[in-house]
């Protein structure tokens, strides 16, 4: 109740009262292109007739529709995509609803490409329905300005309503969606005020609802087609692909630098000096010095394979052989929180979809542990379709950043196989983050 009263007066409705008043305008101008040409179309007849016999055939009509005709074959494409441009430009900055660009227009000015220009005319199609959608606009942002009107009248009424003793003054007329009602006396007034406040309450939601239906055939017709939309999606996954392989291998490069490559280095180091200790034959000149260096060798022999292990495990966790569910089993014995694993996988997923699941798994159990505050974490497991959907849910302060550099980094790394993330942390928890990989690469 709170909600729906505070809602004619949040910063959304006022921004899309104004979508809806840009809206409005839009669809008239529209309505104003045959309005034009029919005034053309008139004056044409008159400047004829005015020289001699009026003819059959309206002039002004067989001069019209060439003109349309040329009009519509040479200024399509730009006008569908200016228009375009401004209605994506108005979407992103009053809704906050950024629709991606449609394709550049193919360079060059023949008939051919000004004519086959699909996405030119997919903006004059959007030009037309803008006529019906501001309908439903422009009745919103009817019963917003109207019903502010309507509010005002007992408060001017002793203003601009006072006149001497026997004189009848017209009734104030008050605009409503179902019709215009006369107040002529103070208490009538209220009446007024009362239809103000209910299509002040109403507005908000029938502005979201054309605002809804607008976006809707917005994305259907200004954004890219969906085979340009699937193709910069594939572009955008093999980029991230072969940014995360050369990221990996770059990686690699420098553990091995700074971590393998040191204790090898040492361990042959000091097993030199050892076997310079011990000599070449006879007794050894230092064998307690040699047996030192030889303990050194073996800790750097045992910290080397350390560092190998890891690396393996970070490329490709070993215990992912006996399968997923193991594999978070595993992972949730070692947690840092209590965590509950279920798992329903009649069908074993590809290894790479498999390797994607549980380094996720591991990157948000990690984010658990360090930022949420939770004391209880819950892993969800299941093939839906032919999708393997994992939910990680905990009890915690909620507050997620879906553009941190952690689930950003998730998100990039399960879009490589055309998976996505979705994020739902409000503030003071839960959190509640569902993994959508494909079954198969």
């Amino acid at each position: 109740m709170v909600a729906a009263v505070r809602a004619p007066f949040t910063a959304r409705s006022l921004r899309d009262l104004v979508f809806c008043l840009a809206g409005v305008l839009a669809a008239v101008s529209v309505l104003a292109v045959p309005f034009l040409l029919s005034g053309i179309a008139f004056l044409t007849d008159r400047a004829v007739g005015r020289s001699g016999d009026r003819p059959a055939v309206s002039v002004g009509f067989l001069v019209a529709m060439p003109v349309v005709l040329v009009l519509v074959v040479v200024f399509a494409s730009p006008v569908g995509r200016a228009a375009g441009r401004w209605h994506r430009a108005t979407a992103a900055r009053l809704l906050g609803a950024h629709i991606a660009e449609p394709s550049p227009r193919r360079p060059g000015r023949s008939v051919s490409k000004l004519v086959g220009d699909g996405v030119g005319w997919r903006g004059i199609a959007y030009s037309l329905l803008k006529v019906p959608l501001a309908v439903v606009e422009g009745y919103g942002a009817f019963c917003f300005v109207f019903g502010l009107v309507n509010l005002t009248y007992p408060l001017w009424w002793h203003l601009f309503r006072n006149h001497p003793a026997g004189v009848r003054l017209s009734p104030a007329r008050v605009l409503t969606p179902l019709g215009a009602f006369g107040v002529g006396t103070f208490p009538g007034t209220f009446a007024a005020a009362a239809a103000g406040a209910a299509m002040v309450l109403v507005a908000p939601w029938v502005m979201r609802g054309g605002c809804a239906m607008d976006l809707a055939v917005m994305r259907w017709l200004l954004g890219p087609g969906r085979l340009a939309e699937r193709l910069a999606q594939l572009q955008a996954g093999r980029t991230r692909a072969v940014d995360d392989a050369a990221a990996m291998v770059r990686r690699l490069e420098r553990d091995l630098h700074d971590g393998a490559q040191i204790h090898l280095a040492t361990l042959a180091m000091n097993l030199g000096m050892a076997s310079e200790k011990l000599g070449t034959d006879g007794p050894p000149r230092d064998l307690a010095q040699a047996r030192d260096l030889v303990a050194i060798a073996h800790r750097g022999a045992k910290d080397a394979l350390a560092e190998l292990r890891d690396l393996v495990r970070g490329i490709h966790p070993p215990v992912l052989d006996n399968g997923l569910p193991d594999a978070l089993a595993t992972l949730a014995s070692g947690a840092a929180l209590p965590v509950t694993v279920t798992t329903d996988l009649p069908v074993r997923p590809a290894p790479a979809i498999e390797t994607i699941a549980y380094f996720c798994a591991a990157e948000l159990l990690a984010n658990a542990a360090k930022h949420s505050g939770a004391g209880h974490v819950g892993i969800d497991v299941a093939q839906r379709g032919e999708r393997l959907v994992m939910t990680v849910s905990d009890d915690g302060t909620g507050g997620a950043d879906p553009v941190g550099a952690g689930l950003s980094g998730l998100a990039d790394r399960a879009s490589v196989v055309d998976g996505r993330i979705r994020i739902a942390s409000p503030a003071g928890g839960p959190t509640r983050i569902t993994v959508e990989l494909p079954m198969r690469t």
